[in-house]
């Protein structure tokens, strides 16, 4: 083992306070073998985080705009600069391959060119003469200390659809990331710092349950800020709003690509791989369900499976995989436990990614045998009631549900207790917009897979996808990060005045 990562408090590393801390393991999902550990914060480790940030506050809140935006042009810069150097962090801990890694980073400074616009974006309104000499304007002013609990799949875009902003607007940060890919978060920490960021604006505790739940609880911790799997964002939302706290928080999914007969089935079965085996499946917005309108369903699988055995799995660093290993152990059997469960409940197993072939060693000669490996599958004539179509699986597996028609598929979709992403293909113009106005998911692609919205508008889904009333950055960004404020100003004229001690009316 040769990493130790442990907190970011304040502007500098920061070990644990108990002296014997609880810690977790850090692997490399592409051999199975433990690289490092990750200090687990106790509750003084978040106390003193959050401190920081309270210290933090006052200066950075007060500090001008012009100050703010050019830390952010810094850290733009940085980061661009040093891209490569983050993309192998998160190869060697997460297990993506390199191009994917850099395509998060790229996603993710989207946000901060976004936030480099803050002093457009937080201009208020101005009414004068309201009233006789009298005038009203609106202010939007920072929260204080905000809580970012991010999780394991994308650890840098994740954080950065909600940190450029928090920031930009006058805020200080507590990230919580993922235990099981901690190390982006500090290497951004110190960028941040180098872009010259103030001590405490910017803070990154590691660890589990104890460390949400303080920041949950913490009563200088103004808003929180989730993405993972529903059930958790259930709990953050219930508990954090019930301490007072401004939360929005983004669960999971069950994204459906719905393929009309009138579509380019070449362009579909092209979609269907990169949007269900990017990432190896652990994508909020990957496609999982493919709904097929027959008489299509044959001949669309068909081409999925000859892309599909095309697919070469292997380690992210070696520049020649498409697909690397799952995150975790724990996570490769739990996602490998659904290829008994799907055909147990009656679903046809038609691509067994237990068979697939992986390479058996990276770059540097190590072999890989041992990594969390599970190549792409497909199942076909999947239903719903079935395991493998109500569960969020989280990994290489898709799933093709056959209708007869659109009106059933629409109906399947509406039907699902998630509403994250969704798409549609089809060269039918008046179909595609029909879907468009009667689908119930936030994000809608029209021949487009992986619905992801572009920095200046706003990510989030419907229904058990998200709790609270705030999407991720964009104009919902900002209004979540700060709050209005209306001012109603009079200056009296010296010459007049006198004592009235009626209601005031708008005169």
């Amino acid at each position: 083992m040769s990493k130790h990562i442990t907190h970011w408090i304040g502007g500098r590393q920061v070990a644990n306070v108990d002296s014997a801390p609880r810690r977790g393991d850090i692997f490399d999902p592409a051999t199975g073998k433990v690289t490092g550990q990750v200090d687990f914060a106790a509750i003084a480790d978040v106390d003193a985080a959050v401190s920081a940030a309270v210290g933090a506050f006052s200066g950075w809140r007060n500090a001008s705009l012009a100050k703010r935006t050019t830390v952010l042009f810094n850290f733009r810069e940085l980061l661009n600069a040093r891209k490569d150097e983050l993309a192998a962090i998160i190869v060697a801990e997460h297990g993506k391959v390199h191009s994917d890694a850099l395509g998060e980073i790229a996603r993710g400074q989207e946000v901060v060119e976004y936030a480099c616009g803050i002093p457009q974006l937080l201009k208020g309104g101005f009414t004068e003469q309201a009233s006789t000499g009298v005038d009203v304007y609106s202010i939007r002013q920072a929260l204080g200390p905000v809580a970012i609990i991010s999780p394991f799949n994308f650890p840098a875009m994740v954080p950065m659809w909600f940190f450029p902003i928090a920031v930009a607007a006058g805020n200080t940060v507590i990230l919580k990331p993922s235990e099981k890919d901690p190390s982006a978060a500090n290497f951004i920490a110190e960028l941040w710092k180098e872009a010259g960021l103030p001590d405490g604006v910017f803070n990154v505790v590691h660890g589990d349950k104890v460390a949400v739940d303080r920041l949950l609880e913490h009563p200088d911790v103004k808003s929180v800020s989730f993405v993972g799997s529903t059930p958790i964002a259930r709990y953050v939302y219930e508990t954090g709003t019930r301490y007072g706290k401004r939360v929005q928080a983004l669960g999971g999914a069950k994204n459906h690509m719905l393929v009309l007969p009138d579509s380019d089935l070449d362009l579909a079965a092209d979609s269907a791989i990169n949007a269900g085996f990017g990432a190896a499946g652990e994508r909020c917005m990957a496609v999982s369900v493919l709904v097929a309108v027959d008489p299509i369903g044959d001949e669309l699988v068909e081409k999925i499976k000859q892309r599909m055995a095309t697919l070469k799995v292997g380690p992210g660093c070696n520049g020649e995989s498409d697909m690397g290993p799952l995150v975790t152990g724990v996570h490769r059997d739990k996602v490998t436990s659904y290829l008994e469960s799907g055909v147990a409940d009656g679903a046809e197993l038609a691509v067994d990614g237990r068979k697939h072939p992986i390479a058996d060693a990276d770059k540097h000669g190590e072999p890989t045998a041992d990594g969390f490996w599970l190549g792409p599958t497909l199942f076909d004539h999947v239903k719903p009631g079935m395991s493998v179509y109500n569960d969020e699986i989280f990994g290489p597996v898709l799933s093709v549900v056959r209708v007869s028609s659109y009106e059933e598929g629409l109906e399947l979709i509406n039907s699902n207790p998630y509403g994250n992403g969704t798409a549609i293909f089809t060269n039918d113009g008046g179909a595609a917009r029909r879907f468009q106005n009667e689908v119930e998911v936030g994000m809608v692609g029209i021949n487009v897979p992986i619905p992801v919205p572009v920095a200046y508008y706003s990510f989030g889904g419907w229904k058990a996808s998200l709790f609270g009333d705030s999407h991720a950055y964009g104009a919902d960004g900002v209004q979540f990060f700060t709050r209005g404020k209306a001012i109603t100003s009079r200056w009296l004229d010296p010459s007049h005045g006198g004592l009235n001690l009626g209601f005031p009316t708008n005169a």
